[in-house]
């Protein structure tokens, strides 16, 4: 039989020339009518997907032997765009709005090389064909008149209104947000036609704002009937009989506490801090043990992969998981049993590991702290109520801030880098209205988490890559170099040298510069233009490190009611320690390792659409905040200026004169997170 991948092997041979499929069946001597059918079949679904081309002749070729680029449009506002590739190795490739053909943005496209530049490196190209559209859906504004109307795209990336006949309104008028089915796509100087097929509200009715962006990413809101039957045979308690059949260590006798913040309800990280007799720290991360609940290839797996993450926009959370699970029999709730993924490690006064064991368990949480109570009681400053409720636990929070400030010393001294951004916080009464912007705390309470996390983090993900075992990591690789090179240039005009040249800059040199900026008033430009010459984190099934974190492994092992890559991983981990260490059969590491790559990629997507999502529902509510305050004078900083207008963070004093062309920006918790 011939599969996908014998026929594109054979095709990307250098001595191959482009054949007939008469050809091609002589080639391969397909012998009976059966194997002829399915050849063809399979020519139709490669030459659909762009694997492969036909040329004006039939005759079957690779792309890239026909000088033709396959991979995703990134496009602009003002009508240019750029071809990601599928070839990682292979540059952008830009394309002018005249070359740009049917093709909007996020459609797989072949693109034809028109020219490079002398040194190989900007390339430009036109679109030969669109492979799949991005964009069967439009969310945008209603602009009625007579006998047809135009649906204005919110996003700018879409840069030609739809055309709406009257027979497709849908009942939509003037002013309405709506949703379009896109009937025929723009070509030469003709439109885009479409029909209404959801009517949002009237552009000023509450809610409708944050609406439109849900649709317009394609978050999804409510989950279908057969996932909610899935999460309703739930169980409330665990059963005695479940915990000793699975062999599972029983830690309910220790001091286990959650830590979150004030308004967290899928609480799926515990942690406690013990001393031993060598005055050796140990730690315990505790994470909730999701993937016993949520079966592989379950209707709710399948929902779970689907969504990718869990989306936190300004006035709702749309989570990966029914809250039955999250808020439930998976939220590690005080004085209840919980499963859990346990990772034990014992460090020694230099903060090394010297000992880990990573194990499934059941613990019962002592108490549900939050930040703010934790934050207070390390400083004094707790009511006495606080005080006295956890009396008991106040030695294991002074453990736990000594072991992370260890933690954290030793990190900064590896070079991780760490980007102290001011961050801030939305507040929106019922109806969807900002009220107030205020300064979100990093105290020492929410840095004892975050070590504790990465540190779990780095352990289980070199545990598992020694094992050798199909799995799912975290990576953030070097810099482009030409980003980077740029930045240095920028820096120089402050003053400031980093040595080093390109991508061969070792993180700790960039640390360095944060720390020797700190306090001045350069900082926050310095440190955004840094981190916009980052390359985003992402998933892969192969561990590459983490230049942001100056880490050879690391994964995302805490998460798994709200990332599907920690469930998936989970479940890896499950299947090795129940096998004695050698869970995986041949058969079983095969399959595994066949998904991880897809699984890697689709989280990854599904995180990009999730932060896009968040960024714009917090510019929106940053922009509506500032409307009742023009002519008004506040502290702020420029950024970094544009052809549209200028990004500013509150520090020096601006005054407003239009709320139209404030971009905003004090919070960079998005931008943070994508490196992380």
């Amino acid at each position: 039989m011939i599969t996908k991948d014998i026929l594109l092997d054979f095709m990307q041979e250098e001595a191959y020339k482009p054949l007939t499929y008469q050809e091609l069946e002589q080639h391969f001597q397909l012998d009976s009518a059966q194997a002829f059918k399915d050849f063809l079949k399979l020519l139709n679904e490669l030459e659909n997907e762009g694997l492969i081309v036909r040329t004006r002749n039939d005759r079957y070729g690779v792309p890239e032997r026909m000088n033709l680029l396959r991979g995703r449009l990134q496009a602009h506002a003002k009508g240019f765009g750029f071809l990601i590739p599928d070839d990682k190795e292979h540059p952008d490739v830009y394309i002018h709005a005249n070359d740009m053909s049917t093709a909007m943005n996020g459609d797989i496209i072949l693109v034809r090389i028109t020219s490079r530049s002398p040194s190989g490196g900007r390339m430009e190209g036109e679109v030969v064909r669109v492979v799949s559209r991005a964009n069967t859906r439009i969310v945008g504004l209603f602009q009625a008149h007579e006998e047809y109307a135009f649906v204005i795209p919110d996003d700018k990336r879409v840069v030609r209104d739809i055309f709406i006949p009257k027979d497709s309104f849908g009942g939509a008028m003037d002013g309405h947000k709506v949703v379009v089915n896109i009937v025929s796509y723009p070509e030469g100087r003709a439109a885009a036609q479409g029909e209404v097929i959801e009517i949002l509200g009237h552009k000023n009715d509450p809610g409708v704002d944050i609406l439109s962006i849900i649709r317009k990413h394609g978050l999804p809101e409510a989950f279908p009937d057969e996932v909610m039957e899935e999460a309703s045979e739930a169980p409330d308690v665990i059963t005695e009989e479940e915990i000793v059949s699975q062999g599972r260590r029983d830690l309910r006798n220790k001091r286990i506490v959650t830590i979150d913040g004030e308004d967290a309800k899928d609480l799926d990280d515990a942690v406690n801090v013990e001393v031993l007799e060598n005055g050796n720290y140990v730690l315990g991360v505790h994470i909730a043990d999701v993937s016993y609940y949520v079966r592989e290839n379950s209707a709710l797996d399948q929902e779970a992969y689907s969504r990718g993450c869990s989306v936190y926009l300004v006035d709702r959370v749309i989570p990966m998981l029914p809250h039955r699970l999250s808020n439930g029999i998976c939220s590690l709730n005080p004085r209840v049993d919980r499963l859990t993924m346990s990772c034990e490690m014992e460090f020694d006064a230099q903060a090394n590991v010297v000992r880990h064991d990573v194990f499934t368990s059941v613990i019962r949480t002592s108490e549900r702290m939050t930040y703010k109570n934790v934050r207070n009681l390390l400083k004094g400053e707790a009511e006495p109520e606080v005080q006295e409720k956890y009396a008991y636990l106040m030695d294991d929070f002074r453990r736990m801030e000594d072991l992370a400030m260890r933690l954290r010393n030793k990190r900064m001294r590896r070079g991780a880098i760490d980007f102290d951004f001011q961050e801030s916080k939305i507040l929106v009464d019922e109806s969807g209205k900002p009220t107030d912007i205020v300064k979100r705390e990093r105290s020492i309470a929410e840095m004892i988490i975050e070590e504790f996390m990465l540190a779990a983090n780095e352990t289980v993900a070199e545990h598992f890559h020694w094992l050798k075992v199909p799995f799912l990591y975290r990576i953030h690789e070097d810099p482009d170099a030409e980003k980077l090179q740029h930045f240095l240039e920028f820096i120089t005009n402050f003053g400031y040298v980093v040595r080093g040249k390109g991508n061969t800059i070792h993180p700790k040199a960039l640390q360095s510069l944060l720390e020797e900026i700190k306090g001045t008033k350069e900082e926050t430009v310095i440190s955004t233009v840094m981190l916009r010459s980052m390359k985003q984190a992402k998933y892969d099934a192969n561990s590459m490190g983490h230049y942001g974190l100056a880490a050879e492994f690391y994964s995302h092992f805490t998460s798994p009611i709200r990332r599907y890559p920690d469930l998936v991983i989970h479940r890896v981990m499950r299947e090795v320690l129940e096998g004695g260490g050698t869970g995986l059969t041949d058969k079983r590491h095969e399959y595994l390792t066949s998904r991880m790559d897809d699984i890697a990629k689709q989280s990854s997507e599904r995180e990009r659409v999730a932060v896009d999502a968040e960024r714009e529902t917090e510019a929106l509510k940053k922009a509506e905040f500032m409307l009742d305050k023009v002519g008004e004078e506040f502290t702020g900083i420029i950024s970094s200026v544009t052809s549209f207008g200028m990004f500013i963070g509150w520090r020096i004093r601006w005054k407003v004169s239009s709320v139209s062309r404030i971009s905003q920006t004090t919070t960079t918790t998005s931008m943070m997170r994508s490196t992380r």
